[in-house]
């Protein structure tokens, strides 16, 4: 490897990292002599050495090592992007602490905010993408999980997630489909039926747009969201009972089926975490319109 720091690239740091392991550069990882302890050649290869090795805890103390040293160093974008693709491989599987890929996510935008057009910047970009694929998945395998345990308002939460975060990635049509079978579960079939219908026009051709027309047969088609508030207002307010007066103020609320958004979400439900999913839902009655009462 160069020695100069001006003719160091990442080809030299790649192409050394074997010799790193062996013969004389085994003296880069003893001693604690101010050369190994501050030359950005050195604390490099030692950083590449443990990122060979997959030990990522060391190479990471590496990298954030040489970026509070040599920050204006040419290969700072690198250490920079190091760090980050290190955060994300410390994720294990979707069923883990998100907070690795949360890390990644922060650090590979601080990389390309820091280093605006650098030579890493596009496969930074590249990993931010693969990162919130990574989160997206995550909420489903979560929503997923309280669906087969009957915590349908919890689900919810976590499908809604995907579709205000990621409404354009594929993974969106089956978060529309897994949350139009919560909604059917808890009785809010006019709430799922919106939910079906934005999954088949903007998934026609996805996996979940299949399953999906069927439980839109099954739960009666694509009837208008406004039928509730058609049969309400036709009943004077003096005339009603008072399950119908209920009704008619659902009805006019902001978050009865007829306000649901583009993409399937209720604005009533949008704010409701999963702690208070399992409070919430043990005290909702299913009317026979399919809303709650």
């Amino acid at each position: 490897m160069a020695s100069c720091a001006g003719d160091f690239s990442p080809s030299d740091v790649r192409s050394g990292i074997k010799k790193a392991l062996s013969g004389t550069d085994e003296q880069i990882f003893l001693g604690d002599t101010v050369e190994n302890h501050y030359h950005p050649n050195v604390i490099m290869k030692r950083g590449e050495a443990y990122f060979e090795k997959e030990e990522y805890a060391e190479a990471l103390v590496e990298y954030k090592h040489f970026m509070e040293l040599h920050r204006s160093h040419v290969l700072a974008p690198y250490a920079a992007f190091r760090i980050g693709e290190i955060h994300f491989k410390m994720a294990k599987t979707i069923d883990r602490d998100p907070e690795p890929t949360q890390k990644a996510i922060a650090a590979f935008e601080q990389m390309r905010k820091e280093f605006p057009g650098s030579r890493y910047d596009s496969q930074a970009e590249q990993k931010l993408d693969e990162c919130h694929d990574w989160i997206a998945q995550m909420h489903l395998f979560v929503g997923q999980f309280y669906y087969r345990r009957g915590s349908y308002l919890a689900a919810t939460h976590r499908f809604q997630q995907i579709l205000k975060n990621y409404p354009d990635k594929p993974i969106a049509a089956d978060a529309l489909y897994f949350q139009a079978k919560a909604y059917h579960e808890m009785g809010a079939d006019d709430w799922a039926r919106e939910n079906l219908i934005v999954l088949a026009e903007k998934h026609p051709n996805s996996t979940a747009s299949e399953s999906g027309k069927s439980l839109l047969e099954k739960i009666g088609g694509a009837q208008p969201s406004t039928l509730l508030a058609q049969k309400t207002e036709s009943v004077p307010l003096s005339d009603a009972g008072p399950g119908m007066v209920r009704s008619n103020r659902l009805a006019a609320s902001p978050s009865a089926p007829s306000a649901l958004g583009t993409l399937g979400i209720p604005p009533s439900l949008d704010s409701f975490g999963a702690s208070a999913a399992a409070t919430l839902g043990q005290g909702f009655t299913a009317c026979r319109l399919g809303v709650w009462c």
